[in-house]
């Protein structure tokens, strides 16, 4: 057999390896192959580079096309709340800066233990010196008929990801069998995309691993009132369907259908390849305290092993493994000694935390904190003036001092009376959150995901990483669910004081430009498109983010109107379906009403929605319309054609965008009324209706000082008065309400719609993305607004015209065909409008 010195092209047909034998020519390092391009595997390696970056040459093999990846994340990415280069952990360009060779979408087949080979499904054979099995865990299928059916799929992977999502977007029923973590956190995801889903669950209490009764019930409870039907005590029988999946039958009976069906109820270790080989396998693969299986030269590590007779499922462990494998693969000598196991995760957005052993016992004493109205669980058991274990629903920020305690053993008798209340009582009583950071060991836990620990995150703050962002970038903590964020905060303000940087914020992670800069060089150097952008400015991603893709498709939108074409797939979930998405993921459908007014036709066609699509409820806004709740995602074309044909329009609920505008019934009918409020405000809403601004926008018009449409809490605000009109700006009557600043005062409707044209383009210009007018107005100041709209009137004129403008491209009904006429007409009549004021 000849031995080929150099690598063979990636993707040549299998029967090129057939008999060749890839060998390293750099004769001093010895070949480390890893089987497994996950987090275990790829976790292993960094370890390894960070003691001895050149000790070895690295080859790794993985079965899914991708670079290595967070899998903790999938479930936010089914959710939306991210995108897969989001949950990237090892980029392509880490490999190649590591000399790293990365075969992707061939998974290793077989050992040969005695050649010291290995074999890819394409025919590629690989020699090793030393050899690393990180293959991770299978789902576990439960063996009932119909678990081969199209439609039933585990959740492990981006391809199940993928297909969730396909499964979504036909919309539907879902069934999840399993109410673990996974679970839980498909359905979740499902639910958000669209789906009614049923959870089933075998066992009485959902996470009964993690959460003790109490815990269980509330988490139960509260998923539950987000639209999911959670059945505990549930035994699946059978899976039913002609050619494809129709639902899910229980023993009891009990039929529920289903489009998909997603299998969440478990984890074996992967051990086929290395039984397959001829290595000891028990529950897993048996390895050593360095990770070293039954023959020497082969290492195994991460979900697919067995260690002292136990096998691990949480990345916390997998961290512990990897480290103790790349001492000794550097000839250091600590060893793995097994892992005290926390479990610390947000489910479907809730907070649970549990660790030890809290099934209760002789010589156990409970100690239990309930706060039902903040949603809030505490339990933690003692034996011997010793914490053996704790479970915490809903408020989670002392997990880690619980764990600690736990896994030290050490007394708390000292601080018995306090110990439920948390660290920040423990001493005395007093509640010093600081102090109670400060008092945590170097090696306690702060970030779960990516197993980072408080020394390591002071390590990385002294050395430079002067925020929360260089400190995510540097050593990972904060990078993934965000839930240790605040300890990391407090980490920062505990080791630099007044140094944090607190500086401008950058756009998102992916750049180190500022939402102004962004904005600023948009303009500047006439970029066109949301590619052009990242490529000019150099993002660090590929395709951005969710917070940035957003935001730069807003700014080109208002830099270019009637050039720029939308992205909708850079939009949210409800502006791209143009309805406000709900807790049971059915959508709400909110027609404009212009000024609040109506008439017999459009309520007729209301009401025959509401009898038609069998809406379940509908409610008078607040701002002055009827909103038709409960309609399915496959209804809403429908929905919209039948308002359309009563004349009426998206009111933009769910936009960026302007939302109402409010008002009283002013002259025409009050007896304090000063002026025609209502004309006005119909006036106001048919000049600014379709606007997308970089956040909700609010107006309000009252007749009279008495304020009844609330315009002083609005966006901008006009209080018609005996002489005039006079113009408010930067309210917001949310969860900090703001009184608006007074603007100016103004004597005919034609200037309060003018002010109102310019003030809302300034804004539009000017505001970062996802700012409200409040803050933006506290930012730059009212005076420096009045400048711009009041005092400077050439500015004020060009402002109006170029809102105007924008305005022929953007006053268009998503759902209504008639747009594209009323688009020509207007962008005719009002372009030398604006070329006339540039």
């Amino acid at each position: 057999m000849e031995f080929q010195d150099g690598i063979e092209p990636q993707h040549a047909p299998a029967a090129d390896y057939e008999d060749t034998l890839i060998v390293s020519s750099q004769d001093r390092q010895e070949h480390l192959v890893v089987v497994g391009n996950g987090m275990a595997g790829c976790r292993a390696v960094e370890e390894l580079l960070a003691r001895d970056a050149g000790r070895y040459r690295v080859t790794i093999f993985g079965a899914e096309p991708h670079v290595n990846y967070n899998r903790i994340m999938l479930s936010p990415v089914l959710a939306g709340e991210k995108t897969f280069d989001e949950i990237v952990i090892n980029s392509r360009e880490w490999y190649d800066e590591n000399g790293i060779d990365l075969v992707t979408s061939d998974p290793v087949v077989a050992v040969d233990r005695a050649e010291k080979t290995v074999t890819a499904q394409s025919g590629r054979k690989v020699r090793y010196d030393r050899l690393l099995i990180a293959t991770g865990s299978d789902p576990f299928i439960i063996p009932v008929p119909g678990k081969d059916l199209p439609g039933v799929i585990s959740f492990r992977g981006m391809k199940d990801v993928d297909l969730m999502l396909d499964a979504a977007g036909k919309g539907g029923d879902a069934v999840v069998i399993g109410g673990g973590l996974l679970g839980l956190e498909a359905a979740h995801g499902l639910s958000l995309r669209g789906m009614k889903v049923t959870v089933i669950h075998l066992m009485p209490t959902l996470m009964e691993r993690q959460l003790d009764e109490a815990a269980g019930w509330l988490l139960k409870s509260a998923l539950e009132a987000r639209g999911q039907t959670i059945l505990t005590g549930a035994d699946t029988a059978e899976i039913y369907g002609q050619g494809k999946v129709e639902g899910v039958r229980l023993k009891d009976g009990r039929e529920i259908p289903a489009s998909i069906v997603v299998m969440a109820v478990g984890i074996r270790p992967a051990t086929a390849l290395a039984r397959a080989a001829g290595l000891e396998v028990g529950r897993g693969i048996k390895v050593d305290d360095h990770m070293v299986t039954s023959d020497p030269a082969v290492l195994a590590v991460g979900e697919c092993v067995e260690h002292d007779g136990n096998v691990y499922g949480l990345v916390a462990p997998l961290w512990d493994m990897c480290r103790s494998l790349a001492d000794g693969l550097t000839d250091r000598h600590s060893g793995y000694r097994g892992s005290v196991t926390s479990t610390k995760l947000k489910v479907a957005g809730l907070d649970v935390f549990s660790a030890g052993d809290f099934s209760g016992g002789e010589g156990c004493e409970d100690i239990v904190l309930r706060d039902a109205s903040r949603g809030v669980y505490k339990r933690v058991v003692v034996k011997d003036d010793k914490v053996v274990g704790a479970v915490l629903y809903g408020d989670i920020a002392d997990g880690n001092w619980y764990f600690d305690l736990l896994k030290k053993g050490e007394d708390v008798s000292e601080i018995r009376d306090y110990l439920i209340l948390g660290q920040a009582f423990a001493s005395g009583g007093t509640a010093d959150p600081l102090a109670a950071v400060a008092a945590l060991p170097d090696d306690a836990e702060v970030c779960g995901c990516n197993g980072v620990t408080k020394g390591q995150v002071v390590a990385s703050i002294s050395d430079g990483a002067c925020s929360l962002d260089a400190v995510r970038a540097t050593c990972k903590a904060s990078a993934s669910c965000g839930s240790c964020t605040g300890l990391v905060e407090s980490l920062l303000a505990l080791t630099l004081g007044e140094e944090v940087k607190s500086g401008p914020k950058t756009l998102c992670k992916c750049t180190s430009f500022t939402h102004d800069d962004v904005r600023r060089e948009i303009v500047a150097q006439g970029m066109k498109s949301i590619p052009e952008v990242m490529q000019t400015l150099h993002w660090s991603t590929p395709d951005g983010c969710s917070s940035c893709r957003p935001a730069l498709n807003y700014y080109l939108l208002c830099a270019l109107p009637g050039e720029y074409e939308d992205d909708q797939q850079s939009r949210f979930v409800n502006e791209r379906m143009h309805a406000n998405i709900q807790k049971d993921g059915t959508y709400s459908v909110v027609p404009r009403m212009w000024g609040g007014l109506t008439n017999p036709r459009e309520l007729r066609a209301i009401a025959d929605v509401v009898e038609k699509y069998d809406a379940p409820m509908v409610k008078v806004t607040g701002g002055q319309r009827l909103d038709i709740f409960g309609i399915k995602k496959e209804d809403l074309p429908a929905v919209w054609a039948d308002l359309n044909a009563a004349g009426m329009v998206s009111g933009h609920a769910y936009g960026k965008s302007l939302r109402t505008v409010k008002t009283c019934v002013g002259s025409e009918w009050c007896r304090f009324g000063t002026q025609d409020s209502t004309g006005l405000g119909v006036k106001t809403e048919r000049m600014t209706w379709g606007s997308w601004m970089p956040h909700k926008f609010k107006i309000a018009v009252s007749g009279c000082p008495r304020n009844c449409a609330e315009a002083t809490i609005k966006d901008f605000g006009i209080v018609c008065v005996d002489s005039g009109y006079e113009l408010h700006v930067g309210g917001n009557g949310g969860i900090h309400v703001r009184a608006t600043d007074f603007l100016c005062k103004v004597a005919t409707e034609q200037e309060a719609l003018d002010y109102c044209a310019a003030f809302t383009q300034l804004y539009r210009e000017e505001a970062r993305y996802l700012e409200r007018t409040a803050p933006w107005i506290e930012r730059v100041g009212v005076e420096y607004v009045k400048q711009r709209i009041v005092e400077d009137e050439t500015g004020r004129e060009a402002l109006r015209a170029r809102f105007l403008y924008s305005q022929s491209f953007s006053q268009e009904d998503p759902w209504a065909e008639r747009a594209a006429g009323r688009k020509a007409e207007l962008h005719q009549h009002l372009e030398p409008l604006a070329i006339a004021a540039e």
